[in-house]
């Protein structure tokens, strides 16, 4: 396992303690199981893709590429909070 060092304010580390603490984890543990389970751009894109065949194949509908940027904005939005809240 490899050390690495981050710099940080004191209010994010404290918030990242409490979070682990809730969590029964470490700090360490709760860091690498939220990193593990965020999905990087190429992942989001695959998995957007597997959705997509999926919808296509089972449901009988053909999403265009208006739907598709349409759900790509509403998850934006989502996910930079301007509606909805993260619990």
């Amino acid at each position: 396992m490899a050390d690495t060092t981050i710099k940080i304010t004191e209010e994010v580390r404290d918030r990242i303690r409490t979070l682990a603490e809730e969590r029964g984890l470490s700090t360490r543990a709760y860091i690498e199981r939220t990193i593990a389970a965020t999905p990087t751009a190429d992942e989001r894109a695959e998995r957007t893709t597997k959705a997509i065949a999926y919808v296509r194949a089972n449901f009988g509908v053909d999403l265009g590429d208006g739907d598709l940027r349409e759900g790509e904005a509403w998850r934006e939005a989502i996910a930079t909070r301007q509606v909805g809240s993260r619990r």
